[in-house]
């Protein structure tokens, strides 16, 4: 073993050949990085993998415009449709005995303050039912109290 660490050319093998090890390791990290950033079928080489993932935004650029316009429909429906509902249950005739809690005014509003007051007034002989169209928040009908109490009570609803 004196020998061989005497000799300089066996120095320089052995050094050699831990630098050819110590390459060798760096060799394989860096094909084990390249194969992680290679993306896409069969990819190979850099361009394969920089068309795959250009035709991939290109998707989802395309996907993102759908969706935008998708979700701009949906809000405006959205703002048209009801988003807001409160009862109000009374009796009408107080003095009488007569109906008990069975009638009531219903509003029914959309974000816009939009929609109809449905009331109903319930006695022993018969149910009659009202609707009132309601456009920003108001009525162009006179509303009772109840039916005015049950828009408010909708209108905050909203907020």
């Amino acid at each position: 073993m004196q020998s061989i660490l005497s000799n300089p050319t066996w120095i320089a093998i052995i050094i050699l050949s831990l630098f050819t090890i110590v390459l060798l390791v760096l060799v394989i990290m860096m094909y084990l990085k390249l194969k992680k950033f290679l993306v896409g079928v069969d990819s190979n080489h850099i361009g394969d993998s920089l068309t795959s993932v250009s035709s991939d935004l290109n998707e989802l650029q395309s996907f993102k415009k759908e969706l935008e316009g998708y979700l701009a429909t949906v809000e405006k429906r959205l703002k048209k449709s009801v988003q807001s509902v409160h009862t109000v249950r009374f009796n009408p005739f107080k003095g009488n005995g007569g109906g008990g809690n069975q009638s009531f005014a219903t509003a029914f509003l959309t974000e816009e303050g939009d929609g109809v007051v449905v009331s109903s007034l319930y006695s022993r002989e018969h149910v009659s039912v009202f609707s009132k169209p309601v456009k920003g928040h108001g009525s162009e009908y006179e509303l009772s109290d109840e039916e005015r109490e049950a828009l408010e009570k909708a209108k905050e609803g909203l907020k």
